[in-house]
């Protein structure tokens, strides 16, 4: 007689038991599948962070791809544009990055590091003549790196 609540007890334990382990398991399932949503979800900046940080290791053929992730997820990132189009002048592909940091200024006129960075790609190309345009165009908009540029040269404002 004695037995039998020890047998009821422990049936209850047990049960109790698999109870919290089905739960517990249940909200394990539940928070790895909202990381890994998180994690599939990615948007613009995601990929123009990851396009930054491997062509500041020189790897520009990745950086080409990460940067048109992110154009896709949001056609309007001009930084996207151009950090593209600069990642195509260190490949030689020197048209196609015209095209990109064109698409970039022409969202963003006034933004001296567009201008700039043209010119470093005109620059690459042989074109001296448009390089300097862009050059003294990104300085009258008070692009630092410009500026710093014309005064190495002895092309600054005196």
């Amino acid at each position: 007689m004695k037995l039998r609540p020890i047998l009821i007890g422990t049936f209850i334990f047990a049960l109790s038991l698999a109870f919290v382990a089905s739960f517990c398991g249940h909200l394990m399932a539940q928070q790895k599948a909202a990381v890994k949503s998180k994690t599939t979800k990615k948007d613009a900046a995601y990929w123009f962070n990851k396009g930054a940080l491997v062509s500041t290791y020189g790897n520009n053929e990745a950086a080409v791809k990460y940067f048109q992730k992110a154009i896709v997820l949001n056609p309007n990132f001009s930084r996207a544009y151009f950090s593209q189009g600069v990642s195509f002048g260190q490949l030689g592909q020197f048209q196609k990055a015209i095209a990109q940091i064109d698409r970039a200024i022409k969202m963003e006129p006034q933004n001296g590091m567009y201008y700039y960075g043209r010119g470093r790609v005109y620059l690459m190309s042989g074109d001296k003549t448009r390089a300097m345009e862009d050059f003294k165009k990104a300085a009258e908009l008070e692009d630092e790196d410009a500026l710093n540029y014309l005064d190495y040269i002895g092309q600054g404002k005196k």
